[in-house]
This record gives C-alpha cells, sequence and structure tokens, in this order.
C-alpha cells in the first residue's frame, strides 16, 4: 500500500487546514487509517484515526478542533484541522494499518508527510 499525503502549508493562528492522503495498491484490504506528526525536536505523535467502519478516535490535543474521514470508495482519508495553533506546527503522516487507535504498532504502512506550519 503507497500512501501520499497532501494539503500542508503555511497558515496562522487560528486557521484552517485540510490535510488529505490517497492510498494506492492493496486498497482491498479493510485498513485503519490514522494521522501522525512529528514536531521538530518531539517524537512522532498520534493525532487522529478512523477504522474501515468509520469509528474515530482523537488525540486529546486535537479532539474538538479536527475531523478525520474517509472515502472507502476513493481509498482517501482527510483530517480536517481548525482553530490550528502554533503547537501544531509538524510534518504529518498518514499512516493505514490493522488497528485504528493511537499505537503506531498497528499501522504497517506510512506516507512521506506532509508539512504544517502554524504561524503566531
Amino acid at each position: 500500500v503507497q500512501l501520499q499525503a497532501s494539503g500542508g502549508g503555511l497558515v496562522r493562528a487560528g486557521g484552517s487546514l485540510r490535510l488529505s492522503c490517497a492510498a494506492s495498491g492493496r486498497t482491498s484490504n479493510r485498513y485503519a487509517m490514522g494521522w501522525f506528526r512529528k514536531a521538530p525536536g518531539k517524537e512522532r505523535e498520534f493525532v487522529a484515526g478512523i477504522s474501515w467502519s468509520g469509528i474515530t478516535v482523537y488525540a486529546d490535543s486535537m479532539r474538538g478542533r479536527s475531523t478525520i474521514s474517509r472515502d472507502n470508495a476513493k481509498n482517501t482519508v482527510n483530517l480536517q484541522m481548525n482553530s490550528l495553533k502554533p503547537g501544531d506546527t509538524a510534518v504529518y503522516y498518514c499512516a493505514a494499518g490493522r488497528v485504528v487507535g493511537s499505537s503506531e504498532d498497528g499501522m504497517d504502512y506510512w506516507g512521506k508527510g506532509t508539512l504544517v506550519t502554524v504561524s503566531s
């Protein structure tokens, strides 16, 4: 499975961005999808995840400010992020795997990431 993330960019604090991830390859498997991020000097962390059936999970830091969704027919997953803060600045990675949740262990495939920069 290949994952291509897009939609990153520069936004002011309080603004919004919509990240997208397109999956290709062996997409017939019913993968859970997730977004993770890595900020400079920090470990990669979970942002949001969604199961094949649409069950969603969010990190506390993003709950209420983001919405993850997927279109199984199009093999895409999106992350709408609102009220962005400078602390949200990071490279955002799309991932696919067996288990939806905050652990990277459940993710088997990773995209290259898209940079989100939030200015104050």
